[in-house]
């Protein structure tokens, strides 16, 4: 009997990077359509984040993937048009729903989710 790793697929991999592109562009153009593709390419950090809170509205849930795609307080300020102030305040809203302690680096607490 073969010992059978499973093979990294060079398709499935180019599929990845495309929708990884995808999603940026969507991030950066704040486009609706960014929540639906998110799910549907990471549905296990949905799972995740409705596990901890699961009563988030759409708008947090986009708030979470700009934070999920690393991106910086100016870059999600620019891209949804409000000031980086706004952008603060909304990262300590999201911080206390999500119970993530203020000594932890939100960015890598969304990369670790």
């Amino acid at each position: 009997m073969k010992n059978e790793k499973p093979e990294l697929n060079l398709e499935d991999l180019n599929q990845k990077f495309l929708a990884q592109d995808e999603i940026i562009a969507l991030a950066k153009e704040n486009s609706p359509r960014l929540l639906n593709k998110f799910r549907l390419a990471y549905p296990d950090f949905f799972n995740k984040i409705s596990s901890i809170q699961p009563n988030l509205k759409n708008s947090e849930l986009i708030f979470c993937i700009y934070l999920k795609l690393n991106l910086t307080t100016k870059e999600i300020a620019t891209y949804t048009y409000v000031t980086p102030k706004a952008i603060q305040n909304r990262k300590n809203r999201i911080r206390k729903k999500l119970n993530i302690p203020s000594e932890l680096d939100i960015y890598k607490w969304f990369t670790d989710i």
